[in-house]
């Protein structure tokens, strides 16, 4: 089970204010991109799970995901993740060509489990989006800033993965509010805005 805190940052001058702020404690930047898919039959969706097939300007360069029963509450959310790396030329001939999904889950054990638990027989491509992903070393924590392109808008987002997400929640939500940046909870996943065709 994956547990973070995610608060949604109101619009590029706050993610500006915030990455200046954190500029001492950078570590790296991801250029990513997010492609997902789903079972002809809606197999994934009609059980609240998603694939994602994730490709990164860093190592590891290309990493597929099966994500289920997500929670989203009070800025925390809980999901169930199951991931690994995959070769980047093999991923990229799956979006490609995504009925090449299929063959390649002989030699990937998150597309073998995708076949044989959800009974996904064919792949359909549901878009994506990029993302421009700064991590940072914080107070002992590793916060992710996002930077999350849509076709119909930008969406910026904070993340810290965390045993101990409520307290971690407040010490977020005090360092904004001593610098003055606004933000709120973040009230849907990037997948789930991705979905929705609109910034919330």
């Amino acid at each position: 089970m994956e547990v973070e805190v995610k608060l949604r940052l109101p619009d590029a001058a706050a993610h500006r204010r915030v990455t200046e702020l954190l500029s001492r404690f950078h570590v790296t930047t991801h250029r990513q991109e997010n492609c997902f898919f789903d079972g002809a039959a809606a197999d994934l969706s009609s059980r609240r799970a998603v694939l994602r097939v994730r490709f990164s300007d860093k190592d590891p360069r290309c990493v597929v995901s099966l994500k289920g029963r997500a929670v989203l509450a009070g800025g925390i959310s809980r999901v169930e993740e199951d991931e690994e790396e995959l070769a980047e030329a093999v991923g990229r001939a799956c979006v490609a060509e995504v009925g090449k999904l299929g063959s390649a889950a002989e030699g990937s054990r998150v597309l073998r489990r995708v076949r044989e638990e959800f009974g996904v027989s064919e792949f359909v491509g549901l878009g994506g989006f990029e993302n421009v992903r700064g991590v940072y070393e914080w107070r002992g924590l590793k916060l992710e800033v996002d930077e999350t392109k849509y076709g119909f808008g930008t969406y910026y987002e904070i993340e810290c993965e965390s045993d101990d997400p409520h307290g971690v929640k407040k010490l977020l939500e005090e360092f904004l509010k001593e610098n003055g940046v606004g933000f709120s909870d973040s009230e849907a996943s990037k997948f789930a805005v991705f979905r929705s065709g609109k910034l919330p």
